[in-house]
């Protein structure tokens, strides 16, 4: 076998170096005023560019994921920090006011997820069973993440990345059909949102409800916001990495528990650490959103807890080879089936409950495009509605962990029965 040669750069603390250079210079681009940046980025997701460019590094071995440190040390303590961070700051009150319609059609597009990648495997997998494979891989583990991040986020993925033991490799291809198919929806709803009257008469939906929601997020928002200084910096990371410091230790008692105990469990992640450190935190952030600790989210706990998942997206973009992203095409095809069950188990219950299309819109991105662009689209209907996006994607954060686990399970069911 051929060894590859020594990367051009092996010192982990240039590497970090780079991947900061890289993730500043696409924010800093991506909030600039002037029209190329403007119609660049309406093109190109940050998100993409923010795996990618450090996947070009990787792949043209410039620096080595393989060797480098970073992706251990950034998925077993930023990743579990920002899901608590990014859990805590759910204001269950807020998304009670919504109305029981907003909280279903989230509900809707999150079963639809979890039924349809393993429905959308199954189909293809039926008539091309050389899908279940790359390049001797199986392909659910991969698929199990696209369904944590199209519940979830990016968290959620990576989550799932390290739980059910996807190559890196084959991440690359899994975030090519993700971002690729994810985008495409999210271009249609958009459209939609300029046709939504007449799509909420064809659903015979009664949107008054949005307009004294958007009245009363007009008035709400001003000023909530405290500084960001070191007394309150030094509160959230106490909040982050204790909670981190607490799944470690249930974890490193737990999985070792269940091995020596229950080894017929280890299908289901059981005997697995990552399995129960993602879980711990996510369950301990998701129970101080009902405490007084929620209230460092007004110090931007949530935007602290995204660096750090962002940090997380470059150092899996060094694992990743883009030449793997052309290893199987028929995994787009999986990806689009897949999102059309998820659209037509939104619209199937929508017409069902009557909900406007703004619930149907911002439901499906706060499952499909998380906080980053649910956003986007429920501001697309109002400005001020853009906070509702928030709120669902935040729950998704909550979920998501869960949910993609048990499309992880379903995968794997229906990998055996196609192969």
């Amino acid at each position: 076998m051929i060894q590859k040669p020594a990367a051009l750069i092996t010192n982990d603390a240039v590497v970090l170096g780079i991947l900061m250079i890289i993730l500043g210079l696409i924010f800093f681009t991506s909030s600039s005023e002037k029209p190329f940046f403007k119609k660049f980025y309406s093109i190109i997701p940050s998100v993409l560019l923010c795996y990618f460019i450090p996947a070009i590094f990787n792949t043209f071995n410039i620096i080595s994921g393989e060797t480098s440190k970073l992706y251990a040390i950034a998925s077993r303590y930023l990743l579990p920090a920002s899901l608590v961070l990014l859990t805590l700051c759910i204001n269950f009150v807020a998304l009670k006011k919504l109305g029981k319609k907003a909280i279903i059609m989230f509900l809707a597009g999150t079963l639809g997820i979890i039924v349809g990648g393993p429905l959308a495997l199954y189909m293809v997998g039926s008539f091309f069973p050389e899908v279940a494979f790359s390049n001797g891989e199986e392909v659910w583990k991969g698929l199990s993440t696209i369904a944590g991040s199209w519940i979830g986020g990016g968290a959620n993925q990576t989550a799932m990345l390290e739980v059910f033991g996807a190559s890196k490799s084959m991440f690359a291809q899994m975030i090519a059909v993700d971002v690729l198919v994810a985008n495409l929806w999210m271009g249609f709803l958009l459209y939609g949102a300029q046709k939504k009257d007449k799509i909420d008469k064809w659903l015979k939906a009664d949107n008054s409800q949005i307009t004294a929601l958007e009245n009363q997020l007009e008035e709400e928002q001003a000023g909530k916001r405290k500084p960001l200084d070191t007394n309150n910096l030094m509160i959230i990371l106490m909040v982050a990495f204790g909670i981190t410091g607490i799944g470690h230790f249930l974890a490193d008692i737990l999985a070792p528990f269940f091995k020596n105990n229950y080894p017929e469990l280890e299908k289901y992640s059981f005997t697995n650490e990552f399995f129960w450190l993602v879980i711990i935190t996510t369950t301990l952030g998701v129970a101080l959103s009902f405490t007084k600790v929620r209230k460092i989210e007004s110090y931007g706990a949530s935007k602290v807890g995204t660096v750090f998942l962002y940090i997380l997206v470059a150092t899996i973009g060094t694992h990743m080879n883009l030449g793997a992203i052309f290893d199987n095409p028929l995994l787009f095809f999986v990806g689009i089936i897949w999102i059309t069950i998820h659209i037509i188990v939104m619209i199937i219950v929508a017409k069902i409950i009557k909900a406007p299309f703004f619930y149907v819109a911002v439901g499906s991105q706060a499952n499909i495009g998380g906080a980053a662009s649910a956003p986007i689209v429920a501001a697309a209907f109002s400005p001020f509605l853009a906070p509702v996006g928030v709120l669902l994607a935040v729950l998704g954060y909550a979920v998501g962990t869960y949910g993609a686990y048990a499309c992880g399970l379903l995968l794997a069911e229906v990998f055996h029965l196609i192969t």
